[in-house]
């Protein structure tokens, strides 16, 4: 997940404000498909005060993504929101996607993951992103999916969760 996250950590950092309180509700995806590996490594940026929002508000429990003690229920939780959350398809079948990781960077929080692709299809994929929509009605949603250096980049706006990509 080199290349793929640094460039995702510099391009989807253009978006981040400075400012502690943001009038913006955004995430942005970035996915990866690695032919030779046959996976799709994903990265999804969400701000990290909206991201303990909708932790708490859902599973009822002390959200603080910086607290090092808190780690490993962190991890659960954030394994059971993103992949409940994010969903990919090819040939109309979903690709199980596997938490790899997280960190929390100045305003954000960076959650990896990676699903397995056996069987890809690169003229049939389908990206269900509802992040955030269960916190806010005017949320947005970024979709950027690479393939063999070519991306393609979808707008995905509340209540919209679906985009379909081919390559």
């Amino acid at each position: 997940m080199s290349v793929v996250l640094l460039l995702n950590k510099w391009l989807l950092g253009l978006f981040l404000m400075t400012a502690n309180v943001h009038p913006y509700h955004v995430s942005a995806t970035e996915m990866e498909y690695d032919a030779k590996n046959k996976k799709v490594e994903i990265s999804t940026k969400i701000f990290t005060d909206d991201f303990e929002n909708v932790l708490n508000r859902l599973y009822k429990q002390k959200t603080d993504l910086s607290d090092t003690k808190l780690r490993a229920q962190m991890t659960v939780l954030i394994n059971k929101y993103i992949t409940t959350h994010l969903t990919l398809k090819t040939n109309d079948k979903i690709l199980p996607i596997k938490l790899y990781g997280w960190e929390v960077d100045h305003e954000a929080v960076y959650v990896y993951t990676i699903a397995e692709a056996p069987s890809f299809n690169i003229k049939s994929i389908t990206v269900e992103n509802k992040v955030l929509y269960d916190l806010f009605d005017d949320q947005v949603n970024i979709v950027h999916f690479i393939v063999n250096g070519t991306r393609k980049s979808s707008k995905l706006v509340y209540p919209e969760a679906r985009v379909f990509i081919s390559f």
